[in-house]
Formats: structure tokens, sequence, C-alpha cells
């Protein structure tokens, strides 16, 4: 009895030796499984969700979350009708407002913000401080866009300014505006026309018809006379980087555009550049909305887990918890951005989409061309982005 007994220990012994290497590695299913989890988003996250350490954080969680982008205006009105998602990450609280109120949201999720800034030159912001346009304290430049839409209204060329009339800073006489997305494809631009319409309707959120049409003369002109704009903000923001001041001398940007490269170190933001913060500004709000149980759970992650939010300060965009942000920075060698007080909220998602419309309109009388149906809308960064950014990683 005592060499069978002793027989059947060594096999269970062997049993249990091969079945802890079959589970190390998955031989039997019954560990390192990952659930399949889908997801619609703003393609300015794509960088981020295709990073290879975030795929292995959710990995080790037990998800692998694949992605698909779109506009968040596309997100709300298509691409949630066309297919089946475990959640939806616009870049826009109305965006969001709209998917909560029109399908079965689990829980709702904001991970992180970004505010929308404006990439200039160190010339550029000189001229426009003697304008009285813009103002400077402890480093921080402030841009009065009261004071740039009037600029607008009067036509002003930049030989027009104080300091420019004979071209010696900026050689070009063409009006002052801006260089945003097109604003029928982009949430950046959608964001900026948040921006005016406030400032235009007396400092108040545009809610009736009345003054939907009180706003649309300045929106016309700081869009329309833009010329071609781009459908997507990785296109201006580019141009600004690798083309210098005579393409674009302001540009629309995402806070976090800037402070990804600045994180990178990767020589693309030099000396000369300087980032203005509108006054007032609008934070572009993302929240995931949770569609499935699997989609909540990607979502809590994406707020809860430690090395998620670091991964998402390393990307620029603002967390939560300021100390994790400020944290990153520090340690690559960036200037920590100020808190950002001045901001407005957005007109609702109705509001936005009527203006939308009519600006739509307007461009089509003007005989502008209709934006690329397959151009993506919302975008911050692609694929050559996220490499260089893991590359640059330690």
């Amino acid at each position: 009895m005592r060499r069978v007994g002793g027989a059947i220990l060594a096999v269970l012994l062997v049993v249990g030796v091969l079945a802890a290497i079959g589970v190390g590695t998955n031989w039997f299913g019954l560990v390192n499984q990952t659930v399949a989890v889908s997801g619609v988003i703003g393609s300015e996250k794509r960088p981020f969700f295709e990073d290879p350490q975030v795929q292995a954080i959710f990995a080790d969680n037990g998800y692998e979350v694949s992605i698909e982008t779109a506009g968040s205006r596309q997100i709300a009105t298509e691409a949630l009708a066309e297919a089946s998602y475990d959640f939806a990450f616009p870049s826009s609280a109305p965006a969001a407002a709209k998917i909560n109120a029109e399908q079965e949201v689990i829980g709702t999720y904001d991970p992180f913000y970004s505010p929308m800034v404006l990439a200039t030159f160190a010339p550029i912001a000189g001229l426009l401080t003697e304008a009285e346009v813009v103002s400077q304290a402890n480093g921080v430049y402030s841009f009065d866009m009261s004071a740039y839409l009037e600029l607008v209204k009067n036509d002003t060329r930049w030989t027009d300014l104080p300091g420019n009339t004979d071209g010696s800073i900026y050689p070009a006489d063409r009006e002052i505006l801006i260089t945003s997305t097109d604003v029928r494809r982009s949430n950046s631009a959608a964001m900026y026309l948040s921006i005016v319409s406030y400032v235009e309707n007396g400092g108040r959120v545009v809610t009736t018809a009345a003054e939907e049409q009180a706003v649309l003369t300045i929106l016309q002109r700081i869009f329309l006379d833009q010329g071609f704009s781009a459908s997507s903000s990785e296109g201006p923001f580019n141009d600004y980087l690798t083309l210098g001041l005579g393409k674009a001398p302001i540009v629309l940007a995402y806070e976090s555009q800037f402070l990804d490269r600045q994180i990178r170190n990767d020589g693309s933001i030099r000396d000369d550049m300087v980032l203005m913060y509108p006054s007032p500004t609008v934070l572009s709000e993302h929240t995931l909305l949770s569609l499935t149980p699997n989609g909540d759970a990607v979502g809590r992650l994406l707020v809860e887990n430690p090395e998620l939010q670091r991964k998402l300060a390393e990307y620029g965009f603002r967390v939560p918890d300021r100390s994790v942000f400020d944290s990153v920075l520090t340690e690559k060698g960036v200037a920590v951005p100020p808190d950002v007080v001045d901001t407005v909220d957005t007109p609702s998602y109705e509001t936005l989409e009527r203006l939308i419309v009519e600006l739509e309109r307007l461009y089509a009388d003007a005989g502008a061309p209709a934006p690329d149906p397959s151009a993506e809308g919302d975008a911050s960064g692609d694929t050559t982005t996220q490499a260089l950014h893991q590359s640059s990683q330690p």
C-alpha cells in the first residue's frame, strides 16, 4: 500500500508540475487569456492606445483593446449606428452628452483633458504684445480673444501692426488669422468655434437661434477666410513644426500636442517656439462612455490604473491627479504649464451642430469643396507620432 501510495503521489506530483507549466504557457487556456474589447475613439488618442506598453498593461489586466477612429461629430451621429462597440471615446463634451442621451451607457469616465492653445513664435508673440493682444506673466503668454476678434473685424494685416509696418519682423501683407482645422470635420475647430462664439456673444454661451445668427458673421470670417483647412489637427501642427512662421504664424492646437513633442525631446520644438493660452479658452474633455461591461472595465482601468495614468501624462494629457502630470513633465525636463482658469463651456451639441451646418452652407455658397469624407477629424497624432514617441521612451 505504501508503494502504491508513493507511486500515486509521484504521478500526482508530475501532473502538478506539468499543469503548472501548461498553465504558465497557456496550454490549457485557463489563464493569460485576454478578452477582446473594441472602441471608437477620436484619433488624437490613437498613438496612446497603440503604444505597446499601453497594450501590455491592458493585457496584464485581461483585455485586448482594439480601436477604430472617427471625428467626435461622426462618433455621435454615425459610427455607433453603423457598428457595435464596447465603448465610445470622443474628444468633445457635447458629443459625449449626445451619446449619453441616445445610447444605453453603463458608465462614463474622464481619464484626462487638454486645453486648447495657440502655437506661435517669439517674434509673433512680441508683435502681438505691442498690439496689446498678448500679455505675459511669469513666462506664460495670454492671448486676448476679444482684442484679436477686433483685429479680424477691422481687416487688420500683419503689416498694419506697430513695429511691423515695414514688414521687418513678419513680411506678409495678409489678414491676421489663426490657422485652424476644417470646422466641418474636426473637433479642435469646433472648440475654436465655441471660444469665438462665446466672446462674440458678449461673454455668454450661445443658446438661442437669434444668438446663433448673430455670431455667424465672425465665424464665417475666421473659418472661410483661411482658405483650405486640414481635416486633422496634425496637419497645421506639422506645418508649424516644419515650415515655420512663413506658413502659419499662429496655429490652434491641443496643449498635449506641444507637450508631447517637448516630452519626446526630439528637437521639433525649438527655442523660438512659444505657447499662448487663449483668454478665454476651452478644455477639450475626453469622456469614455462604456456600452458593455467590458468597455466599462477599460474605462475604469484608464481612470484607476496608475501605470495608464502615467502613460497618458507622457503623451502630454492632463490627468486628474495633477501631481502625476507635473512629475512626468519635471522628470522629462519640461516646464510645468499653468493652471488654466479662464475657461468657458461649449454650446450644446444641438447648437454646435446648427452652427456647423450653417457654415457648411456658407462654404458651399463660396464654392469651396466638401471635406474628404475619408479624412479623420480630431487627430493630433498618427502612427508616425506613436512610433516616434515610443522610440523616445526609456
